[in-house]
């Protein structure tokens, strides 16, 4: 990024910061202007309505050194330290995974799933496995008062960042953070298992994303299914009669975990739900006999 004169403008620096973002962001103005509230202390909305306002030198030097690391395809929630998600704001860092958007149906889904099922006074037991930031179980424990969930990581740096959210946003007397593989932490079986479970092949996603989230959250081995076998497997043991499990997937796996969710749960209906975008991205196991 090209350094402008002291007296630059708002909008001369954020024009400068979209030429430096464009071919490393798909979004390089929001970036820039999202990089440039945060180096003001700024909202949004307050640097869109001041762009003929100067820049101050210590705003441009932070916002400098902000848009050189998004040019190294760095993601803009690690660099301003939080995302929304579901209308909540989360903390991130790169000890965890960037809440996507996508991930957003699997919440649609549970809350839709849970409202039918019990009523405001009946206890609800969730569990969330693979629970990074905390975001799906935050969401869930903000929306659902009678659910107490369980959130599961294999990462203790993970639960650090889950924590702080969890607190954050006050379900911390609801939501039980427990460090360990999969479903072996759980005390008990739940009514209702989700999961964003690590769904990619490393060499065939985005560079960016690679050099910067964390491998233990992104890789599914060869096939992108390693987790999903491991977890159906096991699956059925943690869940109640008449529960649910939901699993986000990767946009081409419906057929594949389909599959293995009709294997670990014969007697189930077995869904597909799609994304905003039109996409495969939640499978849905529901009223299960175990």
């Amino acid at each position: 990024m090209t350094s402008p004169n002291a007296q630059a403008t708002l909008a001369q620096t954020l024009a400068l910061a979209v030429e430096a973002l464009r071919d490393v962001s798909d979004t390089p103005r929001l970036d820039a202007e999202i990089l440039l509230a945060h180096a003001l202390g700024w909202s949004r909305a307050r640097v869109l309505a001041r762009l003929q306002e100067t820049i101050p030198d210590d705003a441009l030097q932070a916002f400098r050194v902000l848009v050189l690391r998004r040019a190294a395809c760095e993601p803009v929630a690690y660099l301003i330290g939080s995302k929304e998600f579901y209308g909540l704001e989360f903390f991130v860092d790169r000890r965890v995974l960037v809440p996507r958007p996508e991930t957003e149906t699997l919440i649609d889904a549970a809350l839709e799933w849970a409202r039918q099922r019990f009523s405001p006074h009946d206890t609800l037991l969730i569990a969330d496995i693979g629970t990074g930031s905390g975001c799906i179980a935050v969401a869930l424990a903000v929306h659902l008062p009678n659910a107490m969930i369980y959130a599961t990581d294999l990462s203790s740096d993970a639960l650090t960042v889950a924590r702080q959210n969890v607190e954050r946003h006050g379900v911390a007397d609801r939501v039980v953070l427990l460090c360990g593989d999969l479903l072996a932490p759980l005390p008990q079986s739940v009514d209702l298992l989700v999961s964003n479970p690590p769904y990619t092949v490393l060499d065939a996603i985005d560079a960016g994303v690679r050099l910067h989230e964390p491998h233990l959250a992104l890789d599914g081995g060869s096939d992108g299914l390693a987790i999903y076998r491991r977890l159906l497997a096991a699956a059925p043991q943690a869940l109640r009669p008449g529960g649910a499990l939901m699993l986000e997937i990767g946009a081409t796996q419906a057929e594949a975990v389909t599959a293995l969710a009709r294997r670990a749960f014969p007697s189930a209906a077995v869904r597909v739900l799609r994304d905003l975008a039109g996409w495969d991205r939640v499978v849905t196991v529901l009223n299960v006999e175990c």
